[in-house]
């Protein structure tokens, strides 16, 4: 029954980058989930807990749709977007990402003001370290990961270290709404 989710699949990446000319930081993730992928958005998966981290960062109600997820980010100043362009991967398990054609950063970084790359966890922080660090030149933080998988933090100390992180890196979520 598993056997389909437990075999390789080469992945494309299918959404845009979400930027804008006021964007001053930019957050990565790896490739989008299984979940993503179904919903035709960034963290889609409901026990993902980005947009809630976002939400109470930006002093925002959370948002549900994909276009209150777009008008958020944009009006605070975040791009996001992936490390990976394509890759080969079993269902949404980063840790077996293998074959990875990196993301052209360049096309957010050339129009968009960035002053700080972050990763959302371990592998798009280390995936962008070694496949995207040269083409950026910006400092990059890793952050803990938002994903449900990274279960030993809780909601609120997510938001912790995001928010002082973001604020570290250019982003002044004590002027943001």
């Amino acid at each position: 029954m598993k056997q389909k989710s437990e075999q390789y699949q080469h992945i494309t990446h299918e959404f845009e980058p979400i930027f804008d000319e006021r964007s001053q930081v930019l957050i990565l993730g790896t490739l989008p989930s299984v979940k993503s992928r179904e919903g035709q958005f960034y963290y889609h998966h409901p026990q993902n807990r980005f947009w809630k981290v976002l939400a109470r960062i930006t002093k925002t109600e959370s948002p549900e749709t994909i276009a209150e997820k777009k008008e958020m980010l944009l009006a605070n100043g975040i791009a996001i977007w992936d490390v990976i362009q394509s890759c080969d991967i079993i269902g949404s398990a980063d840790s077996s990402i293998k074959n990875v054609t990196p993301a052209n950063l360049r096309i957010i970084l050339e129009k968009a003001p960035v002053k700080t790359i972050f990763c959302n966890g371990g592998k798009a922080y280390e995936l962008y370290q070694k496949y995207c660090s040269k083409m950026t030149e910006l400092p990059v933080v890793k952050l803990p990961s938002t994903s449900p998988a990274n279960a030993a933090w809780s909601l609120d100390r997510l938001v912790e270290a995001w928010d002082e992180e973001l604020n570290r890196g250019g982003l002044n979520t004590q002027e943001l709404k």
